[in-house]
């Protein structure tokens, strides 16, 4: 099955206490899609300026991204992003935010990702999600991320939004704050009483959440010793989920969500291994398979002693 994703193609200037890169490749959009890119074919809707070129586009064809619906700016600069993390990686500090060609961008859909089976609206105006939503109407699954800027300005955009879309990826401070609810589990129920029937919550270094109206799963992160930069860990992690999700033709049944689940962990790990989509560019679906196995021997309750 086919899945586009729509959002941010960025250049980001990243510090963590391991490390700095002044300029490499991000956004939600292109850190999703080559998630994605591993469990099937993707197509990619963002704007771009002319200091996005060939060694950007090369990158992503490289995994097999469709870049065709990248809206090239003319005399335009592409979105960038500046910041600095502390020895506590979930503490981030942005230095410098560039909408440019961004700040501008009106989705321009062709029949091609009009007709994909699986949707992602990464985190952008929730008008224009619903916009997006609505020309991609014949979507077998569609997902949504958004972030506390648009809880903030476009609260009742983002709830209508919200309500044409089956699934919702948020981080737990975005769940809560958008429900005003106290509990993850007293969120997820308000946000399926919205539409979908499938709301994930990310919790960074302490791994996700799956509610349903059937029933919860919680998975941790896979263990690492060291993380060098978490930029674009979520976006990976929603690639994996609904790249996985589409690869298998969009089942919505506990065991593949739970598997979903795993994948999209498991590719968010190797993510953070180095700068960017740096260890994405050389990662191959062996090791995805390899430590997907790794992560279900280490979580599954059968390994643990009977009382």
């Amino acid at each position: 099955m086919s899945l586009v994703v729509v959002g941010s193609i960025a250049f980001d200037a990243v510090k963590t206490p391991f490390g700095e890169r002044e300029r490499m490749l991000g956004g939600s959009a292109v850190h999703f899609s080559m998630a994605a890119s591993f469990f099937t074919d993707v197509r990619v809707v963002g704007p771009v300026g002319d200091d996005f070129g060939d060694e950007e586009y090369a990158v992503l064809r490289d995994r097999g991204v469709n870049t065709d619906d990248i809206e090239h700016v003319a005399g335009g600069k592409t979105f960038f992003w500046k910041g600095e993390y502390e020895w506590n990686l979930n503490i981030r500090h942005t230095h410098d935010t560039q909408l440019n060609v961004f700040g501008e961008f009106q989705p321009k859909v062709s029949d091609a990702s009009a007709s994909a089976d699986v949707l992602f609206l990464a985190n952008i105006q929730p008008d224009l999600q619903r916009e997006v939503r609505e020309q991609c109407s014949g979507a077998k699954l569609a997902g949504l991320d958004s972030m506390n800027l648009w809880i903030d300005t476009a609260r009742e955009s983002l709830v209508r939004t919200i309500g044409t879309v089956d699934v919702v990826l948020m981080n737990d401070d975005e769940i809560r704050m958008l429900t005003e609810q106290p509990t993850l589990l007293r969120a997820a129920r308000d946000i399926m009483d919205m539409g979908p029937s499938t709301v994930v919550v990310k919790l960074g270094e302490y791994g996700a959440s799956l509610f349903t109206g059937d029933g919860f799963f919680s998975l941790p992160a896979y263990p690492h010793e060291t993380v060098i930069d978490p930029t674009g860990a979520g976006d990976c992690f929603a690639g994996g989920f609904l790249g996985y999700l589409a690869s298998e033709g969009s089942p919505s049944d506990d065991a593949s969500l739970r598997r979903a689940m795993t994948f999209g962990s498991v590719v968010a790990s190797f993510n953070v291994e180095q700068f960017g989509t740096e260890r994405l560019q050389a990662l191959t679906r062996g090791e995805i398979d390899e430590r997907y196995e790794d992560f279900r021997r280490m979580t599954a309750i059968d390994q643990v002693p009977a009382l």
